[in-house]
């Protein structure tokens, strides 16, 4: 429909072109003369009038049949006024005979077969007549086509020349419309077929697991699959024109006189970099170049989320490490509790009974007193080495969050320029704990905070629930979290403040946030922790929910939860 329509709104056209220059410039040429025009001016006129309603029909019209009906109007119009027109300019002598060369080539545009032969035969027949009419000065008593000044062969032979150009025009405008159409008909066969399989191959691009992005030579991402805005976060209109190197956080050595996208050959790299949300990501990655005749036009990266792997790896290194070392420990402290309590004990009666000096007084009380820390040191540590029985009950977080921040206030206004600001999730966060275990961690938490803020600052309580991936499903889990304006925690600590003894402080165990790893790894949970120096420190509490999800399939023997 769309393609007869725009054949025919090029008949228009080119009868409009045709009739304004041809009959424009004669009717120039005879006014100039001081001749009678008013054929000219007629011819003119009623081609416009015809051409707007041959529009308005164009506009009303909807099946294809009509609009060919309506083309083939148009063409008998066109032959009626060039036989009109010739007719009036010397018959068989005129110079507008060739617009029946014109006619035949243009009618060729009419998607019917031998529509140009046929037309050739309509103007060999209307030009036969003209000559006839002329030759035999059938209608010169009328004055309105007199007999021709050329002889009868003179005549015949204009009207044979004129007649072959019809047909020969009308053979080859015909087969040359032909072929276009066959070449047509096969170039759109070529573009669906092209078309289809774009659409297949996008298809298996949108649905495949793995992420998938294309760049440009300069690096720049043209293309991110919908597994690749699920790993990041980040939507295509979020990276579309970014350097992939920006959006990965990859810095890869780059020759000076390569552009950023070109490879030599595959490459297979491991990426750490950030999700739009700030949480690390993981990702495995492979690197590809893009040829186009011959030239590398960009790469294609595809990779896999790697986090909870890495993060399962990490988890069991330290799992296996804290397990070595706890019954090392439990042993060791048993064997040095007994002797010390005998040792602290002997002390203290010399203390009493022994006449001394001041200075042994004061040796005694100091040795009396450390002997009274490590003991309470080594009962710490048995209790963080023997996991405390769960009186595990279902309770909303926030209220038993709320009842810890009491203590945690009090403990702020002995504190320097410290101040606490909260923000609750509207909703209650239900989950199964211990809540006295729960406030300890909450506790440990709040009072670390604050030794790291030794000259002040704010710390930020936060809760809330959002969604991960458990074993490629989705599943709720609550998130409590305590951010902090202090100086940060070095890079190279980050793998380590979770181990026991390991403190940076100058007084401390260094078994208080190894206790909160351990409470929160009874209740299905894990610890989040997002830091930079000079920058303050988050740590996330991340426990499940509904109630009882994570604790029921920790106690089955799996790591539910995808930490990220």
């Amino acid at each position: 429909m769309r393609d007869i329509k725009t054949r025919i709104y090029w008949l228009m056209g080119l009868r409009l072109v045709l009739v304004t220059l041809l009959l424009g410039l004669s009717l120039t040429f005879h006014v100039t003369r001081g001749e009678q025009a008013q054929t000219f001016y007629a011819l003119i006129v009623f081609t416009y009038v015809a051409t707007i309603a041959y529009v308005a029909a164009i506009r009303i019209l909807t099946s294809p049949e009509a609009m060919v009906r309506l083309a083939w109007v148009q063409i008998a119009v066109d032959l009626l006024l060039e036989t009109i027109l010739i007719a009036r300019t010397g018959g068989v002598e005129s110079p507008f005979a060739v617009l029946y060369v014109v006619s035949v080539a243009v009618a060729s545009l009419v998607p019917r077969r031998h529509a140009g032969l046929l037309t050739a035969s309509l103007c060999i027949i209307l030009f036969g007549m003209l000559t006839n009419v002329q030759l035999y000065g059938i209608t010169e008593s009328w004055g309105w086509l007199p007999q021709t000044r050329l002889s009868a062969a003179e005549s015949l032979q204009t009207f044979g020349v004129y007649g072959l150009a019809f047909l020969v025009v009308g053979f080859l405008s015909g087969a040359l419309a032909d072929q276009l159409q066959q070449a047509d008909r096969s170039l759109r066969e070529k573009e669906q077929g092209l078309s289809r399989l774009r659409a297949f191959h996008e298809s298996i691009v949108q649905s495949i697991s793995s992420g998938v992005f294309t760049t440009d030579k300069h690096g720049c991402i043209t293309s991110f699959n919908p597994a690749a805005q699920e790993a990041t976060g980040y939507t295509f209109d979020e990276v579309r024109g970014r350097p992939w190197t920006e959006v990965f956080n990859w810095h890869p050595p780059q020759q000076a006189d390569r552009p950023p996208a070109v490879l030599d050959a595959h490459q297979r790299l491991e990426v750490e970099c950030q999700r739009a949300d700030g949480n690390r990501l993981v990702l495995g990655m492979t690197l590809a170049p893009l040829h186009e005749q011959g030239e590398q036009t960009g790469l294609v990266g595809v990779f896999k989320d790697l986090t909870q792997i890495r993060d399962l790896e990490d988890e069991m290194k330290r799992k296996e490490w804290l397990a070595t070392l706890g019954e090392m420990s439990a042993g060791m402290a048993h064997e040095i509790r007994n002797p010390l309590g005998a040792l602290a004990g002997a002390m203290q009666m010399l203390r009493n009974d022994a006449p001394v000096d001041e200075t042994s007084r004061r040796l005694m009380d100091i040795a009396i007193r450390e002997a009274t820390r490590l003991d309470a040191i080594i009962t710490e540590f048995l209790q963080y080495a023997r996991p405390p029985a769960l009186n595990l009950k279902e309770a909303d977080l926030n209220k038993v969050l709320a009842e810890t921040i009491d203590l945690v206030q009090h403990e702020a206004r002995g504190r320097t320029n410290v101040s606490i600001a909260t923000s609750f999730s509207d909703e209650a966060l239900m989950a199964q704990i211990d809540q006295d275990q729960m406030k300890q961690v909450f506790w440990n938490l709040a009072v670390n905070a604050f030794d790291a803020m030794p000259r002040g600052g704010r710390l930020t309580i936060a809760t809330g629930r959002r969604k991960v991936d458990v074993g490629g499903r989705k599943a709720d889990v609550v998130e409590i979290s305590f951010q902090d304006s202090g100086g940060g925690i070095p890079k190279k600590n980050l793998d380590k403040i979770f181990l026991p003894f390991f403190t940076t402080k100058s007084r401390g165990s260094g078994l208080g946030l190894a206790a909160v790893h351990r409470i929160v790894d009874l209740h299905g949970g894990w610890i989040k922790v997002e830091s930079q120096e000079n920058e303050g420190t988050r740590f996330v509490v991340c426990l499940p929910h509904p109630a009882g999800a994570g604790v029921r399939l920790w106690h089955e023997g799996r790591e539910p939860w995808k930490r990220s």
